[in-house]
């Protein structure tokens, strides 16, 4: 229960984050939970009618996945999983997958839950106003 706890306050200070700092972009945010009450990911919904999923692990493992396939048929994610197509990408086994699954690059989101959120955010924020334009 020490873990799901830990789980929580990180998704409950990235939600917080997407709030307060984000809210040109973020219209709202939600934990989600397994059904035994575990949170699962955080997920933001967007003002452009996409969705960010967040994943993290106590073990450190994470992926900031921006889903834009319904509107633009892209994706955008950056993880640290060690995938073996990825391990000659210099940040392994940090990388981006940039627009789709398999162009991948290297990955210099921050290791650190809240800064990593901030990272990403921006990114998207930055991407979104283009998209906009």
């Amino acid at each position: 229960m020490k873990i799901s706890k830990e789980i929580y306050r990180v998704y409950q200070s990235q939600a917080n984050i997407g709030n307060a700092e984000f809210g040109d972009i973020v219209e709202r945010t939600i934990i989600l939970n397994h059904p035994s009450g575990e949170p699962i990911k955080l997920r933001l919904f967007l003002v452009d009618e996409t969705i960010v999923d967040v994943w993290y692990s106590v073990k450190g493992k994470y992926s900031y996945h921006w889903e834009t396939q319904t509107v633009r048929g892209i994706i955008y994610r950056h993880d640290n999983a060690p995938h073996k197509n990825w391990r000659h990408i210099s940040t392994f086994p940090k990388h981006f997958h940039e627009g789709q699954q398999d162009k991948v690059s290297e990955s210099y989101i921050s290791n650190d839950p809240e800064q990593g959120m901030r990272d990403f955010l921006s990114f998207v924020r930055k991407t979104m106003k283009e998209y906009l334009k």
